[in-house]
């Protein structure tokens, strides 16, 4: 019998650091200058997609991902990207995600920014996929704010 789950994660964190400092590392071509699990990141090699705006990922545990920019919005700070392969091959068929910055305006974190990132898979993802999903971003979060904050 399966366990129903919520094909859905949205982690968030507040980052000490104005909203253009950390938009400004928003770009899927540079990830690997903040995220410590990526070993590298970049426009992927020919041949890999027609698309326009597809990246490589290349994780130090040996996954490689190309994506897709399915969305950026300097008017919104946000940007939507998809998995289009994998290697080695996912266990679902697709993901999408969306990272969006806010400025923090008032209290004790004004000047600050409030980044969300969400990830929304298909039916067939379960639940370890899920998780793994949310504790990588929250990884990653941790790792743009110490990234912000130390340059």
């Amino acid at each position: 019998m399966s366990v129903p789950t919520s094909n859905t994660v949205y982690e968030a964190a507040v980052i000490n650091a104005p909203l253009a400092k950390v938009w400004h590392l928003i770009k899927l071509g540079e990830f690997s200058s903040w995220w410590s699990q990526l070993q590298s990141s970049g426009p992927a090699p020919k041949g890999v997609s027609e698309e326009a705006d597809v990246y490589e990922w290349k994780f130090k545990d040996g996954t490689v991902l190309h994506i897709k920019q399915e969305e950026h919005s300097s008017l919104r700070h946000s940007i939507s990207y998809s998995v289009i392969t994998s290697e080695p091959a996912l266990s679902f068929s697709s993901v999408i995600s969306t990272i969006t910055l806010s400025p923090v305006t008032a209290g004790e974190h004004e000047n600050s920014t409030y980044i969300s990132w969400t990830g929304q898979w298909s039916s067939d993802a379960d639940a370890g996929v899920v998780q793994d999903g949310k504790y990588k971003r929250r990884e990653a979060l941790a790792d743009l704010a110490k990234a912000v904050t130390s340059a």
